[in-house]
């Protein structure tokens, strides 16, 4: 029977999700059960927990987070059921916890509306619905089961009470009131089999039955959330968007800028290929004609743009690179792009920052927060809100239909997704998201390099090869990569061609490698004369540091 019970909470518990789904679909993602858990659980995740997913399932890590939840909740909601068949109560006081965690989830969200709080309240009763009718037929076929066993024939012959049949009775005797036969006898008598099945097997088509009709609802109602999420979808938009040129194009390539090396990162990272690192679950989904953005806070002139109004004003091109904190040594949370967009820094002199004034806490379209420095943002960089990437509108993954980027910090304080408000204020009055949790308020990117041939992961061949990769200190220029392997001395690199300061520069050397195991590392220089340390330090709370090293078996 408890198998019973875990069939029936599990399928209450889908029904539960997959109506909150359906319901989100016209309310809006964030109330989907399952999706505000998993951002709850984002926001409460400690540092460490989030750098272990980053690393370990990169741009996946929302998927797999979504997929732990819902085992999460497939166990409970076994547990609820198991519970259920033993006192009705029990389970429903476990729907109502389950409840209670979606609503709480939900309504703690930053852009949160009682409309968000829907999804959960008719799941929670559609599971409890579910479970209700289960339970109370799981409970007949233990009924049924219960009367049969009392019915049979106890050992050796005898039946319940202990008496052994009268075989020797008369005839008459045996065969019971009008006549009846033995045959009629047991036909008619409440322990036959024939009573016993239909006590039992009744209930157990009525629970198939009721099992089947909730599994289909449930899948009826996943695909129409689906659907409703589909027709909010802003691809189509998108890609249908027509961008005018920039009048201040981003300078032409110099030659030499890609040295082309098989395995050597591309200068330009091509959109589909660039790293994704942020907290939404679901992608917002912005139209461009219903997207606006507020400037207000310690400024003059309150602003307020639509999307019409921002791509009128001149557009910059430039190329950016742009480098996430979580990024490890040598990591791959780092990329070069070509980013069209309106200048930050004009849009903020319009506004007029008054004297005080040292963050712009510029919030998302889902709530999320960054806080960057107005100094930065107006020291006369291609600080942008940008509209395009790699000659095509941000895709939504990466933005759509604005976000901010502005050279030289990392992404959490500089590289505002689906930015919707702006907010001139200090450091002091406001705290944005990443900060909250621990990491530093304002961080300028370090001077880092990364190897990227050989890679380690294959054996190479004796004689001379080559060792490349890419150096960034963004805003402040490469001016020298250095390599060393097997602890030996520094030589210098060979570095490729750049358009500007604010990406990364590729570099290559020769090696004359010989047989056996060797070990790698690499240091970069920048414009300022800073040299990368070898202080190894983890991401937080301000980006990694040390040497990159890559061990390589060389076969003769």
């Amino acid at each position: 029977m408890s198998a019973l019970g875990a069939a029936a909470g599990v399928l209450a518990g889908a029904a539960g999700i997959c109506v909150g789904y359906l319901i989100a679909g016209i309310t809006g993602p964030v109330g989907s059960p399952v999706v505000a858990v998993g951002q709850l659980a984002i926001d409460l995740s400690p540092p460490p927990v989030k750098n272990f997913a980053i690393s370990e399932f990169g741009s996946h890590d929302k998927l797999v987070l979504q997929i732990g939840v819902l085992v999460v909740l497939a166990v409970f909601a076994a547990v609820i059921g198991a519970l259920a068949v033993r006192r009705t109560r029990y389970g429903l006081a476990g729907i109502a916890v389950f409840g209670a965690a979606g609503l709480v989830a939900a309504g703690t969200r930053p852009t949160a509306t009682a409309n968000d709080l829907l999804p959960t309240l008719v799941g929670t009763a559609a599971a409890a619905l579910i479970l209700i009718q289960l339970v109370n037929t799981a409970g007949q076929m233990r009924g049924g089961q219960a009367r049969d066993g009392q019915r049979g024939r106890g050992p050796a012959g005898k039946d319940r009470a202990g008496t052994a049949p009268a075989d020797d009775a008369p005839a008459t005797a045996r065969s019971g009131p009008a006549g009846a036969g033995p045959a009629g006898a047991r036909s008619a008598g409440a322990g036959s089999p024939r009573t016993s099945a239909v006590t039992v097997t009744e209930p157990r088509r009525r629970f198939l039955a009721i099992g089947a009709t909730a599994a289909g609802a449930s899948a009826v109602a996943y695909l129409g959330g689906r659907l409703l999420s589909e027709r909010a979808d802003v691809t189509a938009a998108e890609q249908a968007l027509r961008l005018p040129a920039p009048a201040s194009p981003a300078r032409p390539l110099p030659v030499g800028s890609d040295l082309r090396i098989p395995g050597l990162s591309s200068f330009i990272t091509p959109s589909s290929a660039f790293y994704r690192v942020d907290t939404a679950i679901v992608l917002p989904q912005i139209p461009p004609a219903s997207w606006q953005l507020r400037i207000h806070g310690m400024v003059s002139r309150e602003l307020t743009l639509t999307f019409d109004d921002l791509i009128r004003r001149p557009l910059i091109e430039d190329y950016i690179t742009l480098c996430c904190v979580s990024n490890p040594v040598a990591g791959p949370y780092i990329g070069n792009a070509r980013w069209l967009g309106a200048s930050l820094g004009a849009l903020l002199r319009q506004a007029g920052i008054k004297a005080g004034a040292n963050q712009l806490y510029c919030t998302s379209f889902d709530g999320f927060t960054s806080g960057t420095p107005v100094q930065t943002a107006m020291d006369g960089r291609d600080a942008l809100l940008a509209v395009a990437m790699n000659g095509q509108p941000l895709p939504v993954a990466h933005g759509f239909p604005v976000r901010t980027v502005v050279p030289g910090l990392y992404g959490y304080v500089s590289a505002c997704k689906w930015i919707t408000d702006i907010e001139v204020t200090t450091y002091a009055s406001n705290v944005a998201y990443w900060a909250q949790r621990g990491w530093t308020a304002q961080a300028p990117i370090k001077t880092e390099s990364r190897i990227d041939v050989p890679n380690g992961q294959a054996a190479i061949k004796a004689g001379r090869t080559v060792i490349a990769g890419v150096a960034w200190a963004q805003h402040k220029g490469i001016d020298a990569v250095e390599v060393r392997v097997d602890g030996g001395p520094w030589r210098h690199a060979k570095l490729a061609a750049v358009p500007g300061i604010d990406t990364w520069r590729q570099w290559m050397i020769y090696w004359d490698a010989a047989a056996g195991t060797h070990h790698i590392e690499a240091r970069a220089t920048d414009a300022t004369g800073y040299t990368q340390t070898s202080l190894a330090l983890p991401p937080e709370p301000n980006g990694a540091s040390g040497y990159p090293l890559v061990t390589v078996t060389v076969t003769g």
